[in-house]
């Protein structure tokens, strides 16, 4: 059967034309090349480890064909190299840049890269420099830290350098103390944990109303509210002061900080006025006064129209208000001493002063030192006598009507008291959690 088949096929081959036999002869030819000839991933097969030849436990090699990477190793040397100055006592940006390598010209162009460059001429010693260098060890970077928000960076830009100033976001939160004096107002602050400087803002805020050296008592109390600052969640330092309240001896006092930087009463009354009550600053009184005090050199009655602030020679004293310098001099009695008039009405002296920083007819602002505490005259110690005359009568410093204080615009008012309200409760509220605590 199967050979009846075969001879069939032969004899319609045969009588195909010649053409077609030639282009059947082709493809059976190439059909049986493909059949024969193994392809190359069977040729890999073969000469590859087969299934049967692997062992279990055993590590075999195999190699993988990857593509050699075409990025260059440049980015190695391109890397830069950093290294921190701190100055020194008597360094100069030129001894700097000497000292780190860099040339007078490098200087030059780093100086002349904008006007925040100007911001180098201002480095103190202790603070650090870093300089940025490439493979060829030429300058690419200079960075200054300024402060705990600013950094000035300088970066080479082909030819040039550029200075700009970075600076960080700062978060401004809100804190509240509050405390209550036993041996002193300072002791008081400090173990509330507010600063020496926050403690000093307190005593100017409410400086126009309390002798700070003489009014206070045991059991006053205070309660402040006021920034902290943050960068990147680390503490940076402290801000303003938001508000405050000073109960001294039963009588309430508040001030609130307002947008002009002034601090004013919830009604809108300045805090600041045109006397302060004190010329020193937290100072004990040796006497206060009384018209009928025995002299302690003399021991004889003489008025003593003032108070002696008990100091140590050399503290500052103070002008209690605007005004001019009438007399500036020295006597046995009063020793070096200085008299300011202010207005018509008001004159303030400043009496046994070891040095003298005024002359008669100067102008002089309130809070201006106009002097040092001495023991000069007839005195036993070093102290200020300080004396506040109205209309040339002697008045007592400490409980002395003083001009009423200005108040803001009529049309501030609305405001600012709505805003004096809602910080005076964030405030209030504080206290009395802070007071249920306790």
């Amino acid at each position: 059967m199967t050979l009846k088949f075969v001879t069939q096929i032969q004899r319609m081959f045969l009588q195909l034309p010649h053409s077609h036999k030639i282009l059947i002869s082709a493809i059976s030819v190439a059909l049986l090349l493909l059949l024969i000839i193994p392809s190359e991933p069977a040729t890999a097969s073969k000469n590859s480890t087969s299934a049967e030849q692997l062992m279990p436990g055993k590590r075999y090699q195999l190699e993988l064909a990857f593509e050699q990477s075409s990025a260059s190793e440049s980015s190695e040397s391109s890397e830069l190299t950093w290294q921190t100055y701190q100055v020194k006592s008597g360094d100069s940006l030129a001894k700097i840049f000497s000292k780190v390598g860099f040339s007078a010209q490098q200087l030059y162009r780093v100086t002349e890269s904008g006007d925040e460059a100007k911001l180098l001429r201002k480095v103190h010693p202790g603070d650090l420099l870093r300089f940025a260098t490439d493979s060829e060890d030429q300058l690419v970077q200079l960075a200054h830290q300024i402060n705990d928000t600013e950094t000035l960076i300088i970066t080479r830009q082909n030819d040039n350098f550029v200075a700009e100033v970075e600076t960080k976001e700062v978060e401004v939160r809100t804190e509240f103390t509050h405390a209550v004096i036993d041996s002193s107002f300072w002791n008081a602050g400090i173990d509330s944990g507010l600063t020496d400087n926050q403690i000093m803002r307190i005593a100017d805020i409410f400086g126009w109303d309390i002798d700070f050296a003489l009014d206070l008592r045991k059991n006053d109390e205070f309660s402040v509210l006021y920034e902290t600052h943050y960068v990147d969640g680390e503490f940076v330092g402290y801000g303003k002061i938001l508000a405050a309240e000073f109960v001294n001896r039963d009588e309430n006092f508040q001030a609130i900080l307002h947008d002009n930087g002034q601090y004013y009463t919830p009604n809108g009354r300045a805090m600041r006025k045109t006397f302060l009550r004190s010329p020193v600053n937290f100072t004990y009184i040796s006497s206060s006064f009384n018209p009928r005090r025995l002299h302690p050199v003399t021991g004889r009655v003489r008025p003593h129209n003032g108070i002696d602030y008990a100091a140590s020679t050399g503290t500052p004293v103070m002008s209690s208000g605007d005004g001019k310098v009438v007399a500036a001099g020295y006597t046995s009695l009063n020793g070096n001493y200085i008299f300011v008039q202010h207005g018509e009405r008001y004159v303030t002296k400043y009496l046994h002063l070891s040095r003298k920083h005024v002359r008669t007819g100067d102008r002089v602002k309130q809070g201006q030192v106009i002097g040092r505490v001495g023991a000069t005259g007839r005195v036993t110690g070093a102290h200020l006598h300080y004396e506040f005359l109205v209309d040339g009568v002697h008045r007592n410093p400490r409980t002395v009507e003083l001009p009423k204080a200005k108040s803001l615009a009529e049309s501030e008012l609305p405001s600012f008291r709505q805003h004096a309200d809602q910080v005076m409760a964030i405030l209030n509220d504080n206290k009395r959690v802070y007071l249920a605590m306790r």
